[in-house]
């Protein structure tokens, strides 16, 4: 690495021209990694049929995913202090690669939940450290705008999955899914090994042991409770998930909160009161971003017979409208700050969200589109602000754990919104079924009542977006200077 690059991994860039090489690496790698949340979800139904498994089991290839990345992210932070940021952002690509070679041969669903879980816990750690990096390169002046960039992947990627998956399930075979993961990994190898600058390393990180065990001990035991009440919430499963989840969270809250140095995650931000109100407004928008990913691929393929190309392509709207309308939330935010794009953008997801609940099996697929479209530019103009308001909100001493918890708790939302709503689904179809209606006609009343559910989630989301406030010009500055100074380990968006 020559002494230009390294100076550059030092202090923050001059022009937003020193970070294009550097951005292009990153975007490469985080692109990979969030395209696989979800472009499993397509094939739903072809591996169903080829594993002879439920919807409730091969449902966790997308939670047991989500659950690992959750495992893994709040290491992030210790790793990149303790062994360099660039290292383990190529270490997590590799692992990654692996991960999907492995899924790739996976002979029975079992396998797959297992390899998607490796999978998982090797990418788990690149889109953290890619914002940690991307935070620390920004003149601190340009950091919106440049967050808003780095954003577009963030949901872009998501919304294509099921595009690319469905292309290649219908007319090549669902390995390729994970198989095309090869080529771009290795080009994200390629250009990290040599574009991406040294950062700084402190060999003197504490690792939280006790945090590590029981942190994931709690979301997936959770998780699993949640799914298992899809066939009844008074079965063992269930009762043993949940209630051994709880337990695993209580302590760790325990853990967390006295635990002197270095804690896994830094839970007493939550003292402030405009973290706890934004970090809420930020999960319920990624439960129902989730969410609605999640459901309408299987929705348009099981109930109005679609293939899962055609389904896949009808996340378009969403994804073009995301890409469009996120950088400019990130731009607005530098003028404006985060509560009135968080109330624009909820308002739109809730809409659309409530629109999407009206459609019919029988309805044409251009029903989707001015729904999705509104998702897209709700989620577009509010992510980003979002995040970086819960950086900026956050107290200066607390602030470089800040976005160990802010991404950790995402993949926790995200992998409860898999489980939940597959839950609430499975319920309200027995429950239609019990008053005489037939599976397909009572699946689809089920969906709509899923999405209903969303809109009204969404609605919480937009009550807490109401009550943000705009952070006073030094304390922004204060929070920029002090997520710059103390390293890129821990920032993660």
């Amino acid at each position: 690495m020559d002494s230009a690059s390294t100076e550059l991994g030092l202090r923050p860039a001059n022009s937003v021209r020193e970070l294009v090489w550097p951005l292009i690496a990153i975007i490469v790698g985080i692109f990979m990694v969030i395209l696989d949340t979800t472009a499993v979800n397509v094939a739903l139904p072809v591996l169903g049929e080829d594993f002879h498994e439920s919807l409730s089991v091969v449902q966790w290839t997308i939670t047991g995913y989500a659950l690992a990345q959750a495992a893994v992210i709040p290491l992030a932070g210790w790793m990149s202090d303790r062994y360099g940021a660039k290292r383990i952002f190529v270490s997590s690509l590799v692992l990654f690669v692996l991960g999907s070679i492995l899924c790739a041969f996976a002979t029975t669903a079992e396998q797959l939940i297992a390899f998607r879980v490796f999978q998982g816990l090797g990418g788990g750690m690149v889109v953290p450290i890619a914002f940690a990096m991307t935070y620390r390169l920004s003149p601190p002046e340009k950091a919106g705008s440049i967050l808003g960039m780095m954003g577009i992947p963030i949901l872009l990627a998501p919304a294509l999955g099921p595009i690319v998956s469905g292309y290649l399930v219908d007319y090549v075979n669902w390995q390729w899914i994970f198989l095309i993961n090869v080529p771009i990994g290795i080009l994200g190898f390629i250009l990290c090994v040599v574009k991406l600058p040294r950062f700084p390393v402190k060999a003197s990180a504490s690792l939280d042991f006790w945090g590590i065990l029981l942190g994931p001990l709690a979301f997936a035991g959770l998780s699993y409770g949640i799914s298992e009440g899809g066939e009844s919430w008074t079965s063992t499963e269930t009762i043993v998930g949940l209630s051994g989840g709880a337990v695993a969270l209580v302590l760790f809250v325990i853990v967390e909160l006295t635990r002197k140095k270095e804690p896994l995650l830094e839970l007493r931000v939550f003292k402030s009161s405009l973290f706890s109100r934004g970090i809420v407004a930020q999960w319920v928008l990624q439960f129902v971003m989730f969410g609605v990913i999640f459901m309408i691929p299987y929705f348009m393929q099981r109930l109005m017979g679609m293939s899962a190309f055609h389904a896949g392509i009808w996340t378009l709207p969403q994804a073009l409208a995301a890409a469009a309308f996120m950088p400019v939330g990130g731009r607005l935010y530098d003028r404006i700050g985060a509560r009135p794009l968080v109330i624009t953008g909820l308002t739109l997801v809730t809409v659309g969200a409530f629109l999407i609940s009206r459609i019919d099996p029988g309805d044409s697929a251009w029903s989707f589109l001015f729904p999705r479209a509104l998702l897209g530019m709700g989620m577009g103009l509010s992510f980003l602000p979002l995040n970086t308001y819960l950086i900026q909100s956050a107290p200066s001493d607390l602030v470089s754990r800040v976005t160990s918890l802010t991404s950790a708790a995402q993949q926790v939302v995200t992998s409860f919104a898999v489980a939940g709503l597959t839950t609430i689904i499975a319920n309200r179809t027995v429950h239609y079924v019990g008053q005489g209606n037939k599976p397909d006609p009572a699946m689809a009343n089920a969906f709509q009542d899923t999405y209903l559910i969303l809109a009204g989630i969404a609605v919480v989301g937009l009550a807490l977006g109401l009550t943000l406030r705009r952070i006073k010009a030094k304390q922004e500055k204060g929070a920029e200077h002090d997520a710059a100074a103390q390293g890129e380990g821990a920032l993660i968006g």
